[in-house]
């Protein structure tokens, strides 16, 4: 016998909040994120890419 979760709801993506990588980076390419102490960084590669790093 086996028990299955039932599938998590997901939130619409029109109530999610959104941010411009532009904005973020104040039009550079790097911008610092911080999570819990944690300091990530937000990158913009030349290809239009997006990289986040610990």
């Amino acid at each position: 016998m086996t028990f299955h979760s039932p599938p998590r709801k997901q939130a619409k993506l029109d109530t999610l909040p959104t941010y411009a990588a532009k904005d973020l980076t104040e039009g550079g390419d790097l911008a610092q994120i911080v999570l819990d102490e944690q300091t990530y960084t937000l990158r913009i590669t030349r290809a239009g890419k997006l990289i986040l790093t610990k």
